[in-house]
């Protein structure tokens, strides 16, 4: 737990687009955490405010890493994730076991209020399964295959993918670096 009061943009009362247009995960972290900054620089507010955002995604080998940093984008915003996810099952038909390597990545960038910016990046691996399976979990959680597990990151419980998951490992690493710049 971090030792900060933390609220979202919404909770704050900010409405604001960000334009996405890095060519990494962390590259986007850092532009929203870093827009996010400015505009309350703009307020005077930063003084206060540790601003911190993230950018993630799912990468699969066999597909050149795709959807990767358009993972929320693919096939259109409105598109359903079981229609990208039978997307995704369609085109790895064929592919062997060993090169469905595929992973969630996670990048977090945190901007201080003196400006300085921090960035953590984590990463949870897995395959490609052959057909889609579970409910716990959202996006692409029934495809991607977990082999330590024997299961897709959809079937196992919620405790189980807290204590692997790509955006908390990420944002363990990011709690330790802000515990060194206090």
């Amino acid at each position: 737990m971090l030792p900060w009061n933390v609220i979202s943009m919404k909770e704050a009362g900010i409405d604001m687009e960000i334009v996405e247009d890095g060519k990494t995960f962390a590259e986007n972290a850092l532009i929203k955490a870093r827009a996010l900054y400015a505009y309350l620089k703009e307020r005077g507010q930063e003084e206060k405010t540790i601003v911190m955002a993230d950018d993630s995604g799912l990468e699969i080998d066999a597909l050149n890493g795709e959807p990767g940093i358009y993972s929320a984008r693919y096939l259109g915003h409105d598109t359903p994730y079981t229609v990208k996810n039978q997307n995704f099952l369609d085109r790895m038909k064929g592919v062997p076991e060993e090169k469905r390597t595929a992973r969630y990545i996670c990048a977090i960038a945190t901007v201080l209020p003196d400006g300085e910016e921090l960035q953590t990046e984590a990463a949870l691996e897995g395959r490609i399964a052959y057909q889609s399976a579970g409910n716990n979990g959202f996006g692409f959680d029934p495809i991607l295959y977990l082999p330590q597990y024997g299961k897709t990151s959809a079937e196992i419980s919620v405790e189980e993918k807290n204590a692997i998951s790509h955006r908390g490992k990420a944002l363990q690493k990011m709690k330790i670096l802000l515990e060194e710049h206090r």
